[in-house]
C-alpha cells in the first residue's frame, strides 16, 4: 500500500515523495460525550490509519490531494478562519497550519497525497486522524517540537474554529497519543493522559466496530445540541462545564434545571455525572484484569447513552433508526455475553461490540447479513499515534 501511495504522489505532483506519515483512527472505550464537559474518557488508537506521502515544495502553500477528492490548496499567507470553508477538508488544513503558526512556530509549504483506511462515517474519527496527520507532518518538516498532546489540541482547535464543529478533545488525543489511554480533561490546557497496557484478545474477546449504514451528513445540529444543552444546565449554577457543577446541587435544584434547560438537557447532565464516574470504574477494572466487570460497565454506558444522553436516534426520525437496529441486532447475536454500545458522536455511524471469540464468526455473519458485507470490522489496538512511518531514500 505504501508503494502505491508513493506512486500516486509522484503521479499527482511530478516528483518523488520524501516521507510517509501515518495517523490512526480511534475507538472510544468509555466516556461518551464527557470530554467536552472537562470529564474523563477511556479511548484507544486502532489498527486502521490515514496515510500521507509528502514532500516539501519550497512554496508558501500547502497542497493536499486526498484520494478520490479534489485538490485542496491553502496559502500560508491566509491562515484565518473562513466561514465559507466550514465543514470542508481545506478548513482543517488551514486550521492546523494556522494554529501552529499562531503558537509561534514556522510553517512551510508541502505537497501531500493522502489515502485513508479510516473511512468517513466509520465512527473511528476520520477527521481527527486527518488533523493529527497534518499536525504531525508540519511538526516534523518544520521542527516545531510539539508533543502528542499539543498536536491533539491543535487538531481540536482546527475542528472547532475553522471546521465549525464543537467537538471535544478525546478523538484527537487518542489518535495522537496511541495505545489505550485514559484522559482527564479537568484542566483543559493540561489534560492528564495515562496509558493502559491491556490486551482485549487475551480475555477471549474481539473488538468489533459495526457500521450501521447511517450517514453523519446533516447531523451537525444534533451533535451541537448536546454540549449546548449541557451548557444550559451549567448556567443555572454559574458554571461553564458540567465537571464544575456539584452533582448533589444538581439533583437538589432539579426542578429549577428542568424549568431553565428542559428535560432532555437534565437527562443529558445525568448521563454525564454517571458516565464520568463510570470511566474511573472501567479503568480500575482493566488495571485489575477484571474483564467481566469491564463488560458490565460497557453495557451500562451504552444503556445510559441511549436512555439519557439520547444520541442513538436522530430527533424525529422514525423510518430510519439504523443505529438502534444495529444495537438490537448485536445484542441478540451476543446471546447475553460480551457487550455492545454506541460510541463516538452517535446518531449515525457505528456501534462497538466486544465479542467472545467463539461467537465471532456467527456475530460477523449475522451483522453483515443485515447491514451489508464489510460492515463489521475486527480491529486491534495500535500502540503508536501520529508518526513518521518512512523517510524515502534517494
Amino acid at each position: 500500500m505504501i508503494d502505491t501511495l508513493k506512486r500516486r504522489f509522484e503521479e499527482s505532483f511530478s516528483r518523488p515523495a520524501r516521507y510517509v506519515f501515518s495517523a490512526p483512527g480511534r475507538t472510544e472505550l468509555g466516556g461518551n460525550h464527557t470530554d467536552h464537559q472537562l470529564g474523563r474518557v477511556l479511548a484507544g488508537a486502532v489498527s486502521v490509519d490515514t496515510l500521507a506521502a509528502v514532500a516539501p515544495n519550497g512554496e508558501p502553500v500547502i497542497r493536499v490531494q486526498s484520494e478520490g477528492y479534489p485538490l485542496c490548496t491553502v496559502a500560508l499567507s491566509a491562515l484565518a478562519p473562513d466561514e465559507a470553508e466550514f465543514g470542508s477538508t481545506t478548513s482543517l488544513i488551514r486550521g492546523v497550519a494556522g494554529r501552529i503558526a499562531a503558537l509561534g512556530h514556522p510553517v512551510s509549504g508541502f505537497d501531500a497525497f493522502v489515502t485513508s483506511r479510516v473511512l468517513p462515517g466509520s465512527g473511528l474519527s476520520s477527521s481527527a486522524a486527518f488533523e493529527v496527520l497534518i499536525g504531525t507532518i508540519i511538526n516534523h518538516l518544520d521542527g516545531c517540537g510539539l508533543d502528542a498532546v499539543q498536536i491533539a489540541q491543535i487538531g481540536q482547535y482546527a475542528e472547532n474554529v475553522f471546521f465549525g464543529k464543537p467537538c471535544g478533545l478525546m478523538d484527537q488525543m487518542a489518535s495522537s497519543v496511541g495505545g489505550i489511554v485514559t484522559i482527564d480533561f479537568a484542566d483543559r490546557e493540561h489534560p492528564v493522559v495515562e496509558p493502559l497496557d491491556f490486551d482485549f484478545a487475551s480475555c477471549g474477546h474481539a473488538l468489533c466496530i459495526v457500521n450501521s449504514g447511517a450517514d453523519h451528513a446533516d447531523l451537525t445540529d444534533e451533535y451541537a445540541a448536546i454540549p449546548r444543552e449541557m451548557g444550559e444546565v451549567c448556567r443555572v449554577f454559574g458554571k461553564e462545564h458540567l465537571r464544575e457543577v456539584d452533582e448533589a446541587a444538581f439533583y437538589a435544584r432539579l426542578p429549577e434545571v428542568r424549568a431553565a434547560a428542559g428535560d432532555r438537557a437534565a437527562l443529558r447532565a445525568m448521563h454525564f455525572f454517571d458516565e464520568n464516574r463510570r470511566v474511573e470504574k472501567e479503568v480500575a477494572a482493566l488495571r485489575d484484569h477484571d474483564f467481566a466487570r469491564f463488560l458490565t460497565l460497557v453495557t451500562e454506558s451504552g444503556r445510559s447513552s441511549w436512555l439519557y444522553l439520547q444520541n442513538v436516534i436522530p430527533t424525529g426520525s422514525t423510518r430510519h433508526q439504523e443505529l438502534a437496529l444495529s444495537l438490537a441486532l448485536a445484542s441478540r447475536l451476543l446471546e447475553g455475553r460480551g457487550a455492545c454500545r454506541v460510541h463516538g458522536g452517535g446518531f449515525a455511524g457505528t456501534i462497538q461490540a466486544f465479542v467472545p471469540l467463539d461467537l465471532l464468526e456467527s456475530f460477523k455473519a449475522g451483522m453483515e447479513a443485515v447491514l451489508g458485507a464489510g460492515s463489521c470490522q475486527v480491529l486491534s489496538i495500535r500502540p503508536e499515534g501520529g508518526i513518521l512511518l518512512e523517510e524515502v531514500q534517494g
